[in-house]
């Protein structure tokens, strides 16, 4: 069935559409994307809220309970929600999923709120690693600063990382029990994406939230610029999820799935995706293989391929595939020469120097770019521009090739970071994250 949403229905039939297969997933419909601010109850007492992160609100009898929270730009988005679906219901707690930016911000209004109105302040539960990747966050603002600039196209100049976290309240190390009104909220840790990770499951309800663990894409278990991520073990939670019967499941990103059975596939696939692309980077590693050739010798399982909420939209199998090298390799690639090498510069102009002059390595950038071989004119075109950083030429060839390659590629992040690349160009820049 194909629906379009309707100011009543706007999650639940969207999400009917991308099961269905008939969503844009690269365009208005991509789930790491703004969804516009929108919200409905999908189940009673059960408010899903949905902007560039999820967020649901769960109606205990004695107060509300957020499983995340959403970030900066929904603190009062958010609060607006939730007071129209539930005007005079106290927010009793707050869990975190993980760290990230986009979950963990929109407690402000209500804790305000709570001062206002004399209640109880509401508690933050979330695992005992957020307080040190907030630490982490705080030591690395201008690289944040940057990494989200290049990842999500924002205009570094007038951006900067927040100074300030909402810290938990009440943090566990493998599980915790929390009990609210007539409900039981069952927090289990996992490593996946984050290393403080936490799945939440409502029994009562068969609810289950699984945070990040499940984006409605790719799993993000390889973000080229983002700290370690551990795909086995992500597997091996949804398997555990997977197993407990869920009827409602509302993901971290993007609408949620309704219907046991649905959850349990949508589960099952992803667990199967991550643990086919570990084993079979695991398998070429003990042969002995250099990064080189893994990285284009795994391939995504073909029964998995089509499935909608694996569509490699955000994140990428190949940067999968390097997380888990680095996981069990670590940083170096098999490459000796890539050991202790000389600066990328210098190699640049030895290589343009011996192909005759950057006016020749541009001439072959442009016919390999012409016949459709982006990837290898982005390698010349790079090496171009690196050897003289000020050639114009070079710059204009190189924001051509890299926007070429945005708009070709479906992985937001991968397209977001070439385009990234071209407006540097644009502006006779390598990088306009990088301070000068």
């Amino acid at each position: 069935m194909t629906t379009t949403p309707t100011p009543e229905h706007p999650v639940t039939e969207l999400a009917e559409r991308l099961w269905s297969g008939g969503a844009d997933l690269t365009g208005s419909d991509h789930p790491v994307h703004a969804q516009g601010y929108v919200s409905e109850e999908i189940a009673d007492g059960v408010l899903v809220y949905l902007s560039l992160a999820s967020a649901t609100a769960v109606d205990t009898g004695d107060g509300l309970v957020l499983l995340d929270a959403g970030g900066p730009f929904d603190i009062q988005a958010l609060h607006d929600h939730v007071r129209r679906w539930r005007p005079d219901d106290r927010l009793a707690a707050a869990v975190f999923s993980h760290h990230h930016i986009d979950h963990v911000f929109g407690t402000a209004r209500f804790e305000a709120e709570a001062r206002e109105r004399r209640w109880p302040a509401p508690l933050v539960y979330g695992h005992r690693g957020l307080d040190a990747n907030f630490d982490r966050y705080l030591r690395t603002r201008g690289l944040n600063r940057a990494v989200n600039a290049r990842q999500f196209a924002i205009e570094a100049e007038g951006f900067a990382w927040p100074e300030h976290w909402r810290r938990p309240d009440v943090t566990y190390d493998r599980s915790l029990r929390l009990t609210q009104g007539r409900l039981t909220f069952e927090l289990r840790h996992a490593r996946g994406e984050t290393d403080d990770a936490t799945w939440t499951w409502v029994p009562e309800l068969r609810l289950l939230h699984p945070g990040d663990l499940f984006i409605w894409a790719v799993p993000n278990a390889g973000n080229p610029q983002k700290v370690q991520r551990y795909a086995g073990e992500w597997a091996a939670a949804l398997r555990e999820m997977a197993a407990l019967g869920a009827e409602i499941m509302v993901a971290g990103h993007g609408v949620p799935i309704l219907g046991a059975e649905r959850v349990r596939q949508a589960l099952s696939d992803t667990a199967a995706l991550l643990e086919s692309l570990e084993g079979q980077t695991l398998a070429l590693m003990n042969r002995g293989l250099r990064l080189d050739q893994v990285l284009h010798e795994v391939t995504v399982p073909a029964e998995l391929a089509d499935r909608p909420y694996l569509q490699p939209v955000y994140d990428h199998p190949q940067f999968v595939v390097r997380n888990i090298w680095r996981l069990y390799g670590g940083w170096y690639d098999g490459d000796p020469d890539q050991l202790l090498p000389a600066p990328r510069r210098q190699q640049a102009r030895e290589w343009v120097a011996l192909a005759g002059g950057a006016a020749a390595v541009l001439a072959r950038a442009r016919a390999l770019a012409d016949g459709g071989d982006l990837r290898m004119a982005a390698h010349l075109v790079e090496t171009a521009m690196l050897a003289d950083p000020g050639d114009a030429a070079a710059h204009e060839l190189r924001a051509e090739v890299y926007a070429a390659r945005a708009a070709a590629e479906r992985s937001s992040m991968a397209s977001n970071l070439f385009a990234h690349a071209a407006a540097a160009s644009h502006r006779g820049r390598r990088d306009l994250a990088e301070e000068p």
